[in-house]
């Protein structure tokens, strides 16, 4: 630790985003950048814990205080060689990760001012590719052969680590572009999608295959491998079953991000197929990340009004007494988009879709309480009998994802990320697809 005084005499400063009247208007990256010079005083400010629960908060067991050093005493290289010991895509997690080992430094405990650890990581690897220091590798190869069955960020670290233990990897995408999730459900303005470009062109270098449109059934996995993992996430989006489901307006929250994603790369759709915002008010059920997403989606495509509703409570704001120090936070959080415009409500469930010449019109709610279990279980919901309609004319279902079953399957089959979990962090599918790989490594030694 170069200087341990630094927690005390250099405030927290972070890159922020675009100025909302800016970035509405498109959809580049949201998130600015500190100059080399600001991001060495705030990687200064880590205190080299001598226990760091950093380490213990983040699934791929990152060691920010070591590369903060590095960092602060204009080391780059040597940053970028300790961040990519542990985490493949640095410029992934940099960008889109909530920065776990953030709310576990102590700096957050104590000042509730943790060091800029997820800033710090994408100003790392971003550095390294500006500097070269990023260079595809050649790997011995040892004669076996591994199919990795999806291209999200799992099977990405598979496909990655695989390689370099030797096997000839070869990654099926059922879609057409590479990335899964990262390309079709992470919307342009957080990540930016060169960027997935970049490191697969760079995998490919390092002699990685990668077939694209091809469907393939776990049941039916194709011949000629020695191993395969399965890391074709969470397909499945919870639906809300409820009257007038059917009607015109109502889409799961992924028909319309992965479509805005491949309008941006070029492809054109109809007027029937397009799923847009401009002009409606739209309602946004699910009170997440994805939900989020499409906030700042449908405002960039020119919606009257956007509204959020969830049917759990609102989290209490900056500190949760059930949640505790070093434990994620189950606190209120505003995102980029938040701050773009829309409105939130909590506790309200969806009664039926309203409509009128098979179109959607609103949406009946009703508002919810909780009431606490005694025993410390699952808080019980009880209708109030309070309704309303919210006027609406789009409904994006922002729920979450059904947890896909994963079959028997012979022994040389591994699944990982999502497939495995299901839905989950990027950061942890990454964390997935790496033990993964050294799982199916191990197997395939002692064959």
């Amino acid at each position: 630790m170069g200087n341990p005084r630094a927690f005390l005499t250099v405030p927290r400063k972070e890159a922020g985003y675009r100025p909302v009247h800016d970035r509405i208007s498109d959809f580049g990256e949201v998130e600015q950048t500190l100059n080399t010079s600001d991001r060495k005083l705030q990687a200064s400010r880590c205190m080299d814990c001598g226990v760091p629960f950093c380490h213990w908060a983040c699934p791929l067991g990152n060691r920010p205080p070591e590369f903060q050093d590095a960092i602060y005493k204009g080391n780059w290289e040597e940053a970028y060689q300790i961040l990519t010991r542990t985490n493949d895509f640095p410029e992934f997690t940099g960008r889109i990760c909530p920065a776990l080992c953030e709310k576990s430094c102590v700096l957050k405990l104590s000042m509730d001012a943790p060091v800029t650890i997820r800033e710090d990581e994408a100003a790392i690897i971003e550095a390294a590719f500006r500097e070269g220091y990023v260079q595809p590798k050649q790997y011995k190869r040892n004669g076996k052969k591994v199919a990795v069955i999806g291209s999200g960020p799992a099977g990405l670290a598979a496909a990655n680590q695989l390689n370099k233990r030797g096997y000839e990897v070869t990654v099926f995408e059922k879609l057409e572009y590479i990335g899964g999730l990262l390309r079709f459900g992470i919307p342009n303005f957080k990540l930016h999608k060169p960027i997935i470009d970049r490191r697969v062109k760079l995998m490919e270098e390092e002699g990685i295959t990668f077939k694209v449109n091809q469907d393939i059934n776990p049941a039916q996995l194709p011949e000629g491998f020695d191993a395969y993992c399965i890391c074709t996430g969470t397909p499945q989006a919870r639906d809300l079953k409820i009257p007038g489901r059917d009607l015109k307006g109502v889409y799961f929250a992924l028909d319309m991000l992965a479509q805005q994603n491949r309008v941006l790369a070029g492809q054109t759709f109809g007027k029937d197929e397009r799923v847009t915002a401009k002009g409606k008010h739209v309602l946004v059920i699910g009170g997440g990340d994805t939900g989020s997403d499409c906030i700042g989606t449908s405002n960039r495509q020119g919606a009257l009004s956007v509204t959020q509703i969830e049917i759990m409570p609102k989290p209490p704001v900056g500190n949760n007494p059930a949640t505790p120090w070093p434990q994620w936070p189950v606190v209120l959080k505003t995102s980029s988009s938040h701050e773009e415009g829309c409105t939130r409500r909590w506790c309200l469930t969806s009664n039926k879709f309203i409509g009128k010449d098979g179109k959607l019109t609103g949406v009946e709610v009703e508002e919810v309480e909780w009431t606490p279990s005694p025993d410390g279980g699952r808080p019980t919901m009880k209708a109030t009998g309070k309704k309303e309609i919210i006027k609406a004319d789009m409904v994006l279902l922002a729920m979450g994802f059904l947890r896909p079953e994963v079959p028997e399957h012979p022994a040389n089959v591994f699944y990982a990320g999502d497939a495995a979990t299901g839905a989950s962090l990027v950061v942890r599918c990454i964390a997935g697809g790496r033990k993964a790989a050294a799982d199916i490594d191990q197997f395939l030694k002692n064959k």
